[in-house]
């Protein structure tokens, strides 16, 4: 697509090295030179030229002060599996489930203020008075026999998590590092003090990346290899309690805080459950300590003539960047490890003056899910051009400065056909970020609002990346909307009950019953039902996705099924009768290969509702004429190539637009993007084989030959 170009580009480094990467740096086109979690820089590399990033995980990498002030170590509750007790007295040991090189008991009397003992049988908690604890063993006394139960607690992490991955995933033979939690006075007088000794130490430094700030996303892991994560979270705050932040709470929020506000009868507080009045509170609670420690390491490495990055992934948990206190930060730029195109729209929009992202597979011998990459049976090249396909699609529709890589550049040494593709990555990057320069790329007439739990606080994502929250619906939904030529908003319940609705032409609803995403009991509120119903009305699209709307104990399942014209049974309408269907083809609607799968149990509500696709007897896509709007509904969302633009034809279609729109393919396995300041389009071929498209431009029907996974740009 284009010739040979250089810059905006972050290449990591290694001492012993040099050679290799002074020639990949110049192969790839590199500007800077960083640095990874356990390589150095040597000063050949440091006085080459390149710019320098240097990574700082603020938290971590001093144990020495850990040891000296082992109240400074971060913590977490953590909570035993339920317990049968057959007699009166039941022991329960509180490190079993655990690995036990992540974790040590917090034994402190302030700590132990905070223990719970219950009985989840009956859901009562245990007096103190009723139990005692000796060398990691709770005794339970006067326990009723058959009844189940758990201890919570405070434990200190010993392994701070993103190195104990790195540690296991590279076979280091290494000290563990210590998180250290700055709430403490103590640990941030140190670490002040140590960040500015280390820009003293570090002239040739021009970027200061932080490995976000202070506290990592959740991740637990178990004593069992067979279940080594018991619990991972990326969006959640466990990890940031300790003694003084409730006590701190507390006082600030006038109220306290429990171990079972935290453990929530061993769901733990999970992101795609709706957050409770609490959770929230301590969520901000936390973002405001983050950002008043957070903003004065930025000044100081800002003093230093340096500029501060913050990596929007690992230890972002109260950075919360669409959160309200970020810009106060004054971060010059931001970093996301990129899977997907949703996770490049998710870094796009963050209020920062440079976006960069990190490509995968980083340069490790095997990736997250533990599948061979940079070693013998991975393939590496071919996982860059899978990832890439789905990164391209975003990029097409929003800006970013910089990509990189992360890792261990001798691995790439067996590998010289992922050097040749990385070198074609970015070069293609390079050309797509020059097109973005003048102005963004058009968008048809359709303004889309996802509407969940989160809203504007958390576009973009469910809690992780694409492999880890494949199994929501939203997520796909996301994917699919990331490179889609069409504005995307995303709106919490109380902001679509009070104004946000407006402007908008479609509003997408996915989730399981009672998730985040769905929203759980926020449909309770007649208020939300009734604005959202008058919306529809008025001439609106609702598009609902799983179990949208859903609410046990109302009339139905799904709240506003009087809008969408179908819903689900839960058992109690085995008795009732069904509406028979049939199948209708509304021509071009549904692309060739598309499709959804199957709910069970769904059943029409009105006669008037349209089937559009089925499966074993149910409906799976519907649509619903109400007023002047319309409920569109799909049993599930899968992202693919054709879903993708099945997605579109929905919205397009049920909103009174058409299908024929000018700046779209016609067919799904490509996507095109028009760019008006320049009267450049571009086409991308999302496949791997060759093909040949037709773009609907405004001077009539272009044809294209595309190359697998190819592009093509055109001045019109």
């Amino acid at each position: 697509m284009s010739l040979h170009t250089t810059g905006s580009f972050t290449l990591p480094g290694e001492a012993n090295c040099e050679d290799l990467t002074l020639r990949l740096a110049k192969v790839w086109g590199a500007d800077v030179i960083r640095d990874s979690d356990g390589t150095q820089l040597s000063p050949e590399l440091l006085n080459a030229g390149y710019g320098i990033y240097s990574t700082i995980c603020i938290i971590r990498e001093h144990n020495e002060f850990a040891r000296q002030h082992p109240e400074c170590v971060q913590q977490t509750f953590l909570s035993t599996e339920p317990k049968c007790a057959e007699g009166d007295t039941l022991d329960i040991d509180l490190l079993a489930d655990f690995f036990r090189e992540q974790f040590r008991i917090n034994e402190g009397e302030a700590a132990r203020k905070y223990w719970q003992v219950w009985d989840r049988t009956e859901g009562v908690l245990i007096p103190a008075e009723r139990w005692s604890y000796r060398e990691g063993v709770v005794t339970v006394k006067g326990t009723a026999p058959y009844h189940t139960y758990t201890v919570s607690f405070l434990a200190y992490r010993m392994w701070e998590e993103i190195s104990m991955y790195n540690h296991v995933t590279n076979s280091w033979d290494k000290e563990h590092l210590i998180p250290i939690d700055p709430r403490l006075p103590a640990a941030q007088e140190y670490l002040y003090n140590w960040l500015e000794n280390w820009c003293k130490e570090h002239p040739a430094t021009t970027v200061v990346r932080f490995t976000s700030m202070f506290y990592n996303f959740v991740w637990i892991w178990g004593a069992d290899e067979r279940n080594r994560t018991l619990f991972t979270d990326w969006g959640s705050y466990d990890f940031t309690v300790s003694e003084k932040a409730l006590a701190d709470f507390e006082a600030e929020c006038g109220y306290a805080l429990t171990a079972e506000d935290f453990i929530n009868r061993g769901d733990l507080q999970v992101t795609h459950m709706p957050p409770t009045g609490h959770k929230r509170d301590y969520m901000a609670f936390t973002q405001r300590f983050v950002v008043e420690f957070g903003r004065k390491l930025v000044e100081l490495v800002q003093r230093y003539g340096k500029k501060a990055y913050v990596f929007y992934d690992d230890s972002w948990v109260g950075v919360e960047p669409y959160g309200p206190h970020f810009p106060e930060f004054g971060f010059d730029g931001i970093i996301k490890c990129v899977f997907s195109g949703y996770e490049v729209r998710l870094c796009a929009g963050v209020p920062a003056k440079t976006h960069e992202l990190r490509l995968h597979p980083y340069l490790f011998p095997t990736g997250l899910g533990g599948a061979p990459t940079f070693m013998e049976g991975g393939n590496p090249t071919r996982d860059a051009q899978q990832y890439w396909v789905n990164v391209r699609r975003g990029l097409l529709r929003a800006k970013i400065d910089r990509i990189g890589l992360g890792g261990y550049l001798h691995l790439t040494e067996d590998f010289p056909d992922f050097v040749d593709y990385i070198a074609e990555v970015a070069d293609e990057f390079r050309t797509l970020r020059t097109l973005q320069e003048d102005g963004g790329p058009a968008v048809l007439p359709l303004k889309v609002a996802v509407l969940h739990c989160w809203g504007a606080l958390r576009p973009w994502t469910l809690s992780g990346h694409f492999h880890e929250t494949y199994m929501h619906d939203l997520i796909h939904v996301n994917e699919a909307l990331s490179g889609l030529p069409v504005d995307v908003e995303f709106i919490d319940f109380d902001a679509a009950k009070n104004g946000a609705l407006d402007g908008v032409d479609v509003v997408i609803n996915a989730g399981r019953a009672g998730t985040a995403w769905s929203g759980g009991e926020a449909w309770a509120d007649p208020k939300l039902v009734t604005a959202l119903t008058e919306w529809v009305h008025g001439g609106g699209v609702l598009l609902g996705v799983g179990e949208p709307t859903a609410l046990a104990g109302s009339w139905g399942n799904f709240r506003m099924r009087h809008v969408l014209g179908i819903d689900r049974d839960t058992g109690a309408r085995v008795c009732h009768g069904r509406w028979q269907f049939d199948v209708e083809n509304v021509p071009g609607l549904l692309p060739e290969g598309s499709g959804v799968k199957g709910l069970d149990n769904l059943y029409l509500t009105d006669g008037t509702t349209r089937v559009l696709a089925s499966a074993g007897g149910l409906p799976t896509i519907t649509a619903h004429r109400f007023g002047k709007g319309c409920g569109v509904y799909l049993s599930s969302f899968q992202f693919n190539n054709a879903n993708a633009r099945m997605l579109l034809n929905l919205m397009l279609w049920a909103s009174g637009k058409g299908l024929e729109q000018t700046w779209l393919t016609d067919s799904p396995a490509a996507e095109c993007a028009w760019y008006p300041a320049d009267r450049k389009l571009i086409v991308i071929n999302n496949t791997d084989q060759p093909q040949h498209v037709h773009v609907n431009t405004d001077g009539g029907d272009a044809e294209f030959d595309l190359a697998p996974y190819g592009s093509v740009i055109e001045s019109r």
